[in-house]
């Protein structure tokens, strides 16, 4: 792959600053992912808790209002206009959440025992809302784009890349395999969700420091894949990074339901 073309084909994550290979648009994503999407959501049974469906819009949408609010207060709100935010609960015992490009997030049923109140939601949630916000689909298309088609014949295949991005697709999106729509997101695009989720549940007014507790929790489960033969960090590898990263998350949080979508004064860690 030519220098050129890594270098056009760049983008970075919001507040994070790491750059992506992009070779994707963010439209081609949406509409392949969105076909998925209205796919699973027409076999899947929504939970009849309204309670807890209900709390999981909430939380949803305090989220991603206040993500909104903090990108256009930053001169990024672009990056997200397009999005569609929706939130659902579906009855499914599984452990499991899972976004879509585009603002599309589910929460299965059987994660509630874990999170247990509003501020443990939150962490879910966060961490769902980061996916999208990150665009970690986009990337990772890319990535097996360009590893499937590699140097010269990458920079051919971009003229004209309509049946290499179907493929990508349908590889990304684990189509026909056990976990089905759910996009397998490399160890470090999840770390890295941990990471922004723990500062955008902070803006929205969630305590940050309730996101090692409820890893803590998750550990608890038992008869886990091992780290080195999973796509997700380890549940203890995301406590001990949290706890790291709490300080910075605690700039944004005022705490008491309030939102704080300024960028902190005295950090530059997480400027754009």
């Amino acid at each position: 792959m030519s220098t050129l073309l890594l270098l056009s084909a760049c983008s970075s994550v919001p507040l994070t600053g790491r750059k992506q290979l992009s070779l994707v648009s963010n439209q081609e994503v949406m509409t392949l992912s969105l076909q998925q999407y209205d796919e699973f959501m027409k076999d899947a049974k929504l939970s009849t808790d309204a309670a807890n469906t209900a709390l999981v819009v909430k939380v949803g949408r305090n989220i991603a209002n206040a993500v909104e609010t903090y990108l256009k207060n930053n001169g990024k709100g672009d990056l997200i206009a397009s999005y569609s935010w929706e939130f659902h609960l579906v009855k499914s015992p599984e452990v499991n959440a899972f976004c879509m490009p585009g603002g599309k997030i589910v929460v299965y049923e059987g994660i509630l025992p874990y999170t247990r109140d509003e501020t443990g939601l939150a962490v879910v949630l966060g961490h769902e809302v980061s996916h999208a916000v990150a665009r970690h689909a986009n990337e990772r298309m890319s990535q097996q784009l360009a590893s499937q088609l590699g140097g010269v014949a990458l920079g051919v295949a971009m003229s004209n890349q309509k049946q290499e991005t179907q493929e990508m697709a349908m590889a990304v999106y684990g189509l026909g395999s056990q976990v089905g729509i759910l996009l397998p997101y490399s160890r470090k695009q999840e770390s890295e969700a941990d990471h922004l989720g723990l500062i955008f549940m902070a803006m929205a007014g969630y305590d940050p420091r309730e996101a090692p507790v409820f890893w803590e929790r998750m550990a608890q489960q038992g008869g886990k894949t091992p780290e080195l033969l999973s796509t997700h960090p380890s549940d203890q590898t995301r406590e001990r990074d949290l706890q790291k990263e709490l300080p910075e998350a605690l700039k944004y949080y005022k705490g008491h339901g309030q939102v704080n979508t300024n960028s902190p004064k005295t950090s530059t860690k997480w400027s754009f």
